[in-house]
Formats: structure tokens, sequence, C-alpha cells
């Protein structure tokens, strides 16, 4: 026996602005049904994984216990610079200078996360 991962809960204060931000950095569909104001929406992500989005009275206050890490299809500077446009934040930056390493970022409401070597980036460099 096993659990199936349904869905990523994320808390926030507006649900559906940080879902938008999302659905720009996964390329998932919002949720049809949901609109500004919604207390509540999703993103749903190619493999089927949901990314769940619940507003909640509270602010973020401390660094996340739990993360996504992203492995972009183009190189990991251009990911960076991409999702830096959508609204992402540099929280900590570990690239080296000889192309290994990972940036970590933070979505509009400080939600940190990783942006990890692309495929390519992995085969032009070391490990």
């Amino acid at each position: 026996m096993y659990a199936v991962v349904q869905n990523v809960a994320i808390d926030c204060t507006d649900a559906y602005g940080l879902a938008r931000f999302w659905s720009g950095v996964t390329g998932g569909p919002l949720d049809p049904e949901s609109g500004p104001g919604s207390p509540e929406t999703q993103v749903e992500l190619p493999d089927g994984l949901v990314l769940y989005f619940q507003q909640v009275p509270e602010a973020k206050t401390v660094k996340n216990r739990l993360h996504l890490c992203l492995r972009p299809t183009t190189s990991r500077d251009e990911e960076v610079e991409r999702l830096l446009a959508l609204g992402a934040t540099l929280a900590a930056d570990h690239r080296n200078a000889d192309g290994t390493g990972w940036a970590v970022l933070a979505d509009p409401e400080g939600n940190e996360f990783c942006v990890l070597r692309s495929t390519s980036d992995r085969a032009a460099t070391p490990a």
C-alpha cells in the first residue's frame, strides 16, 4: 500500500493572485471557476499534480519547511531571469562560477523555491 500525493496546499493572503503567478511559472492552467477574490483556487500541472492555493488571514512569517524545486527546460539562469520578471525575488544565490549550483527565489508572498540546473546545464558542466 502507498499514498498518492493529490496536491500541494499553499497558504496565502491572495489565492487567485498567487495562483496566477504559479500558473505563469509552470504553464499550468488556473481553475476556470476562480477569479480575483476567490478564497481558494488551483493550478493543475501537466503530470496531474495540483498546486492548491487557500486564503488564510495570517501572513507568512518564517522560512518554508517544505519548498518546490524547479528544473527548467531552458537554462537555469534564463529561467531565473524569467521568474524575476514574473514577480519573484532572489532570496539566495548559490550559483557558482563553474555553472553548478542553484538559485533560491521567493514568490510574491515570500514562499521560497529553488531553480536547479536544467538538463542541458548539467550536461555542459561538472557535478
